[in-house]
């Protein structure tokens, strides 16, 4: 598990954001993400209620090697198989179910479970997850309990998702987050009802500026 945990990490500790896209259609997920991945961003989460995802991710892999391609909401066994069938490279889930922690692990994919308590947290890390993604961070204090956490739990890397936005992202990451996940922060849906990919362009730049300027502080 060591091994495969660390140059995950290392590509978390690189690019610090995830852009999470969920659409009804195949079509306008690629396009999204290709916005992404041109303006910058390092690490896209199909998610597995998206139409077609094991195709979208497939399509991603091909056409955009360099960038880590993924999926998220994933329930269930057959989800999780499906989706490293397709090339997923890692995988989100909204909770913390043990099987698939420890299915993932067998199969070698990076697997980051949804936690809401600390409780959640350490089963989950104590089962094997990569990291552990904690959600719904606005529910749950935002920024203040990322920190609150850092105290005994510093060792487990955390991912808030769920309420992180362009105004937050860089404080969570000073609060000791590895990295966030956003996607109406960086997809709004009237910028994408009206296909303004400059503007969402922009805001990923934003935010990914923000997020170095974190890092050179």
């Amino acid at each position: 598990m060591a091994a495969l945990r660390s140059p995950w990490l290392e590509t978390l500790r690189k690019h610090r954001a995830i852009a999470v896209i969920r659409t009804d259609s195949l079509d306008l997920s690629v396009q999204l993400a290709k916005v992404a991945i041109e303006a910058g961003m390092g690490l896209v989460e199909i998610t597995w209620n998206s139409d077609r995802p094991g195709d979208t991710i497939a399509h991603l892999r091909h056409q955009f090697p360099h960038c880590a391609i993924g999926t998220g909401t994933v329930l269930c066994q057959q989800d999780l198989l499906q989706a490293i069938a397709s090339g997923a490279q890692f995988c989100f889930t909204p909770h913390s179910e043990p099987e698939l922690i420890t299915s993932a692990v067998a199969h070698g994919i990076p697997i980051i479970p949804g936690a809401f308590s600390p409780t959640e947290i350490v089963q989950a890390w104590q089962k094997g997850a990569t990291a552990v993604k904690v959600f719904p961070i606005k529910t749950l204090g935002g920024v203040d309990y990322i920190q609150a956490l850092q105290g005994p739990l510093g060792q487990i890397p955390l991912i808030p998702t769920g309420g992180v936005t362009l105004e937050n992202a860089q404080a969570f990451l000073a609060a000791g987050a590895i990295a966030v996940g956003l996607s109406g922060q960086l997809f709004p849906p009237h910028l994408v009802a009206t296909k303004a990919w400059t503007e969402i362009g922009d805001r990923i730049r934003t935010l990914l500026k923000q997020i170095q300027t974190a890092k050179a502080c």
